[in-house]
């Protein structure tokens, strides 16, 4: 059987009244219905499709582009409930399935939920769960501190966030490393800061260590020059105010304005600092 939830390239075996036939290497077949079929096509061309169960519980290919796929974290709208569970919108004809017992939080239409895609074994079916934490692994980490990784934003906790590393791994951003707004659900990128000895991951949002000071700086230059030249904050301003103003913690600003200045793109004055050509 060709596997579910999976992008897969076929060749064109045959026409029928209701699409062509695909078939893979092993010879396995699935319909591509008619409203997929590009407007060329000869047989044993090959096509790029992704396979899931149709509303008959048949395997079907589309070329259409789901939201996720089979083990893959993503955030998706909830569009139906009924008595079965929730129904979330993944970008396809029929959506994806939630059982209850795979809600942390009861389920409503409209919220988008951060979930994960898997294959339920028993009934053989694509269905996705909001316990993401489940499907996380950290026993073997596949990433060093300082690589860049692509995080999701899993939930707050007291501490900071919890994050979702390279769709693997589970991480912890502390509160004191966020300088701009998180959402629930949210791309972005960051940096592993520190492996613990029990394998849990601390992450930041930007560079570790001096490699921060050069995005810092352009930051401060940009908003210099959206400025006019000139902002009055320094290195004796509240914390509060440089995290809110800047969205970097006050030692990377002192980081970033001591590498400004010894490049002399500026002066730093009683009243704040200033571009050096204005």
């Amino acid at each position: 059987m060709i596997a579910l939830g999976e992008y897969h390239n076929l060749i064109i075996i045959r026409e029928s009244d209701h699409g062509i036939y695909l078939e893979n290497e092993e010879g396995d077949e699935v319909l591509l219905p008619n409203k997929y079929v590009p407007e060329t096509w000869m047989v044993y061309d090959k096509i790029e499709v992704f396979v899931y169960l149709d509303h008959e519980e048949r395997p079907v290919a589309t070329t259409l582009n789901p939201k996720i796929k089979v083990d893959q974290f993503g955030k998706l709208a909830c569009v139906e409930v009924n008595k079965f569970g929730a129904f979330l919108d993944w970008g396809l004809e029929k959506h994806l399935f939630v059982p209850f017992k795979e809600q942390v939080i009861p389920m409503h239409p409209g919220n988008e939920y951060l979930v994960f895609c898997y294959l339920d074994l028993e009934t053989g079916r694509l269905a996705a769960s909001s316990k993401v934490h489940a499907f996380l692994d950290n026993s073997v980490l596949t990433v060093e501190p300082n690589e860049k990784v692509e995080l999701l934003i899993s939930n707050e906790t007291d501490l900071g966030y919890n994050v979702i590393v390279n769709q693997l791994h589970l991480g912890l951003i502390y509160h004191d490393e966020v300088f701009k707004p998180l959402k629930i659900g949210d791309s972005h990128s960051g940096y592993i800061k520190r492996i613990r000895k029990d394998n849990k991951l601390d992450i930041m949002l930007q560079r570790p260590g001096y490699r921060s000071i050069e995005p810092n700086a352009q930051n401060i230059l940009d908003k210099l020059k959206q400025a006019g030249g000139f902002m009055d904050i320094s290195d004796k301003s509240d914390p509060e105010e440089i995290k809110n103003r800047l969205q970097m913690s006050k030692k990377s600003f002192k980081k970033a304005v001591g590498n400004l200045y010894k490049q002399r793109l500026i002066e730093i004055k009683d009243d704040g600092i200033h571009l050096k050509d204005q």
